[in-house]
């Protein structure tokens, strides 16, 4: 026994050999490497939370003096509602063209249709145009049935495709401009395929062009009809809710700048073939128009109390591509622009500072990568290298106000705060990750997933299948980058709890259990397999 005994001390299990060298590494580099490193980055961390804060708070201001002193568009620009003309007719009132671009919608392609031949407007002043991009020959049939079926009835719609998906969104729009009929036509409105327009749409928005011809284009307000599906959708309620009510007022009231967010808006088509038309160098092919538009000096007007019916993606996968979409299109179009847009003549420096500074890098840029970093890396972090200390005003001050600013656009989802703030830690790091992609112009930088639309799909399922456990296919559900996240943040939690002094830890697990919830796939809405 005692001969085993002393064997035992003399050769430690391998276990124990393994967790020794691997404290030992952890002493070695920590004080010459680790600390220093994270010195430097809760600093920049810091730096960007200042930034985010700055813009935050001035957007507040500005959109509180907006409503005080109602800097409306009504009010700023010339709005006069279309009048008949007995002497020359219908030929008083402008052409205008209707763009459906489509890929594969079969729940909502008659919605979007059926919508957009509801518009009023003089029958012989309108051409609605569908470009059916579909690889389903069957979907194909029956957009097309669905267009002859309108055309019967006596609307000017036209079924356009063409043998190749090139630029994508973009590549159909081109070449939709491109038609003969296109060319009697003054403006061109744009609706994505799950999008509904009110029908006095066009009255509301084409005065704004007639009568100023300085503005290139009118953007309407999302309207979300399945918002309550589910609670992710809710959460993209709130961040979009913010863009709207604040980001695109803001920017509408004093630069006449923001992005068009490539559906619910009228274009100026002589604004569109000076700034170049449409490009698909990017995966943001409204974005890149609309700072080019901009750059030629036009102007843009945002109607928010225009609203135009829409689908949120309710599906964690929909959502996970549309956000790299998003995130990585931006910033690979500052990386394009920021050099022309510097030197540009047309435009004042003030205008180039915001486009530069406010539009793109810190609401584009800074803001995905500061709230993964740091709060999802560095944070966590700082409980494992006590050495290393965040202040309380940037732990807890300066994202408390952050958050509560971003919640204004959504009141009635006030008592949701907690739940968002969670969500969105989890999506930043898939943003984090598209913005380098962008930044770096590699791997699926380029990459193009149509955000899949339920429409009425689901509710027309889940009876039949409410009694049946859906199969469960593993490896379509499990992501690899969040469980990852999420492990580490429990570790992280857990050391915190035992031997810290942060308490970090609520914070940490609260994260940490978000992260696993959506790695697990248990987030938006469930389709099942067929």
């Amino acid at each position: 026994m005692d001969r085993v005994s002393s064997a035992s001390n003399v050769f430690p299990t391998g276990r124990d050999d393994i967790t020794g060298q691997f404290g030992l590494i952890w002493q070695v580099l920590k004080e010459p490497l680790i600390v220093p490193a994270l010195k430097l980055l809760v600093v920049v961390c810091l730096g960007m939370s200042i930034m985010l804060f700055i813009e935050r708070v001035y957007m507040g201001i500005v959109i509180v003096f907006v409503k005080l002193f109602g800097k409306n568009p009504n009010k700023m620009y010339k709005w006069e509602p279309m009048k008949d003309d007995i002497e020359v007719g219908n030929s008083a009132y402008p052409m205008v063209l209707v763009q459906i671009p489509m890929y594969n919608e079969k729940e909502v392609y008659q919605l979007s249709i059926g919508a957009a031949c509801g518009l009023s407007w003089p029958s012989d002043r309108i051409i609605i145009q569908v470009l059916d991009d579909s690889t389903d020959p069957a979907i194909k049939s029956l957009v097309e049935l669905e267009c002859q079926r309108w055309a019967s009835k006596g609307i000017n719609i036209k079924y356009e495709i063409r043998d190749n998906r090139k630029g994508y969104k973009a590549g159909a729009l081109k070449e939709g401009m491109k038609h003969s009929y296109v060319k009697q036509c003054d403006y061109v409105a744009i609706f994505d395929a799950d999008f509904q327009p009110e029908p006095n749409y066009l009255w509301r928005t084409i005065p704004f062009l007639v009568h100023n011809p300085e503005i290139a284009l009118v953007q309407a307000r999302w309207k979300f009809v399945n918002s309550d599906e589910c609670l992710m959708t809710r959460m993209q309620e709130m961040s979009l809710d913010y863009h709207f009510t604040v980001e695109q007022e803001v920017g509408s009231a004093t630069y006449a700048f923001f992005g068009f967010n490539g559906t619910a808006g009228v274009w100026r088509i002589s604004a569109v073939n000076e700034a170049g038309g449409w490009k698909d160098r990017t995966t943001v092919e409204d974005m890149d128009l609309a700072v080019r538009a901009s750059l030629k000096g036009w102007k843009f007007v945002y109607v928010g109390d225009l609203k135009v019916k829409n689908e949120l993606p309710s599906t964690f996968k929909a959502y996970r591509y549309q956000q790299h979409r998003w995130s990585c299109g931006p910033a690979n179009l500052f990386k394009k622009m920021a050099i022309e847009i510097v030197k540009n003549k047309k435009v004042s420096l003030w205008k180039k500072c915001y486009v530069i500074y406010s539009f793109f890098f810190v609401r584009k840029i800074v803001a995905h990568i500061v709230t993964f970093v740091f709060y999802c890396v560095v944070l966590p972090s700082t409980v494992l290298v006590p050495e290393v200390s965040v202040p309380k005003w940037g732990a807890v001050y300066i994202p408390s106000i952050v958050t509560l600013l971003n919640a204004v656009g959504t009141p009635r989802s006030l008592h949701l705060m907690v739940f968002w703030i969670l969500f969105e830690n989890v999506m930043s790091l898939h943003r984090t990750k598209a913005t380098f992609i962008g930044l770096l112009e590699i791997g699926r930088v380029n990459e193009w997933v149509v955000t899949e639309k339920l429409g009425d799909a689901l509710k027309g399922k889940l009876p039949a299948k409410a009694t049946k456990k859906p199969r469960i296919r593993i490896r379509e559900r499990l992501h690899f980058l969040e469980l990852c996240a999420g492990a580490y943040l429990f570790f992280c939690g857990c050391y915190d709890f035992a031997f810290g002094k942060n308490r970090y830890y609520i914070f940490l697990f609260l994260q940490s259990i978000a992260f696993f919830i959506a790695a697990f796939g248990y987030i938006g809405t469930f389709v099942p397999y067929s």
